[in-house]
Formats: structure tokens, C-alpha cells, sequence
């Protein structure tokens, strides 16, 4: 299970405080049971003082094998605590999928 793969890369590497990965895929235009969109949530001191652009690139060296074989769009939200905070712990929306065909 990729979900499960992806929590536990990580966890092992990033500790977080806060991890919820979301299969997303079925608001996608793919067959049912797909595991190739995700939304991953994470809240870790390990990105504090780095910026966005630092904490994603961090994320996926940590997912790159996942990233390259099984995954096709991954929506990243990273935090460190005192962000997390001051969102008052509100998880992100994910848009509307554009792409592809509709589904029918």
C-alpha cells in the first residue's frame, strides 16, 4: 500500500509532530482503488528555518523512490509547530482536479 509507504518514510525520516497522508485519487479521473494522488500534511521542527521550497525538495528526496514508480501528483503542506499553531491545526483543502478527461 503506497499510503501506508509513504507515512512510514516519513516518520522514520522527518519525526513529525503531525503526519496525515490522504489518498486523494478518487476525485481524479482514475480507475477505482488507484493509489496515484496524494495530500500529505506534515507538521515537524525539522523545517523550521528552511523555506518552502527547502522543506519540499526535503520531502521528496525522502519520497523520490515513490515519487519516480508509483506516484502521479502529490499536493505537499509542511509545517513546523509554531506554523501549525497559528493555523489552529485546520487542515488544508485540496482543489478540484482540472486535468484529464471527466469522469463519467
Amino acid at each position: 500500500m503506497i499510503q501506508t509507504k509513504i507515512q512510514q518514510l516519513l516518520v522514520d525520516a522527518l519525526n513529525p509532530e503531525f503526519l496525515q497522508v490522504d489518498n486523494e485519487s478518487g476525485q481524479h479521473n482514475v480507475p477505482d482503488g488507484s493509489e496515484s494522488h496524494f495530500r500529505v500534511v506534515i507538521v515537524t521542527q525539522e523545517f523550521q528555518g528552511k523555506r518552502l521550497v527547502q522543506r519540499h525538495q526535503q520531502v521528496n528526496r525522502i519520497l523520490a523512490d515513490v515519487l519516480a514508480h508509483d506516484i502521479h501528483a502529490l499536493a505537499l503542506h509542511t509545517y513546523t509547530d509554531e506554523e501549525w499553531k497559528i493555523k489552529a491545526a485546520a487542515l488544508p483543502e485540496s482543489p478540484d482536479c482540472l486535468g484529464g478527461s471527466a469522469k463519467v
